[in-house]
Parts: structure tokens; sequence; C-alpha cells
């Protein structure tokens, strides 16, 4: 089995990426590995703001990082980036190579066909040209992880 030294939980403050963070912090914690959380902005140059790209990227910064628990910082060694692009999953496929990530967990939207025909797909496209294995998570099926409580009363029952 490959070692899994660095996660990355690319991280769009949707529902389907806090699953992702969730299973992202599970794995990096039973593998010992460092936890990587990464939000790509809108290229904040091709949009009229009353706020500076600055101030947007400091904001989003905050919360991004805000994610992350003080357990998440001490134990899993936790990063928070943040990554401004037009087109979000070179961004994340470009953060997996140059910080020699070992696994990708992100969370999928799950659009209609048609939708992801006009638009195109992130995880889609991350899962054809990543560097390393990709884990592609859709809430709310399929949930496998369980907090220590439900997982004690699931095996004393």
């Amino acid at each position: 089995m490959a070692a899994m030294m660095k996660i990355l939980v690319p991280f769009d403050f949707e529902e389907a990426s806090d699953v992702a963070l969730t299973y992202g912090r599970h794995l990096a914690q039973r593998f010992g590995a460092e936890l990587h959380v990464l939000h790509v902005m809108e290229n904040q140059f091709l949009r009229l703001s009353f706020k500076s790209a600055a101030a947007v990227e400091a904001g989003i910064a905050r919360r991004v990082s805000e994610r992350l628990t003080p357990e998440d910082r001490r134990s899993l060694h936790a990063v928070a980036a943040v990554r401004m692009s037009d087109v979000p999953s070179d961004e994340i496929i470009q953060y997996a190579e140059l910080e020699d990530i070992d696994l990708i967990v992100m969370g999928t939207h799950g659009r209609a066909p048609t939708s992801h025909l006009l638009m195109g797909s992130v995880a889609e496209k991350v899962v054809r040209m990543a560097p390393c294995p990709v884990l592609t998570v859709h809430h709310p099926e399929h949930e496998f992880v369980v907090t220590d409580t439900s997982e004690r009363s699931r095996i004393s029952a």
C-alpha cells in the first residue's frame, strides 16, 4: 500500500465540501498524514466589485482557516490555502503537483447530465488529470465516516 503523507481537500463552502473535509480529516488521522484544505477563488480582476481583490482574498482565507480546528492544526499539521484561478480544476491539479499530495478528497455536486454538459465538472477533470488518486464524495449518499459515539452504539447493538 502506498504511504499517504499529504491529503488535499479542495473546498468551495458547499455541503459536499464539508462532507469531503470530514472524510479527509478522518483519513489524515488514520494515516498520520498532513491535511491541506484548498479554496480556489474566482479571478477578482474579471468581476466588477466595490471591494479590493486583496480584501476579498483575505476574507476567503479567513473563512477557509475557520474550517480547521485547533486539533487539525496540532495533530494533522493542517494547511489552509487560497488560490485564484479562472479554471479551478487546473489550480487543484497544480497545487497537488507542487505540494506532492498523495490523495485528493473532494465533494461532488451531482448536477444533472444537461448541466454537466454545459458547465463541465471540476471533480471529473481532477479525477482524469491529477497526479495522485482522487476520492470523490457525493453527499448525502454513502456516509462511511462515523463518530465514536455512533460507532460504539452500532457495535454494541
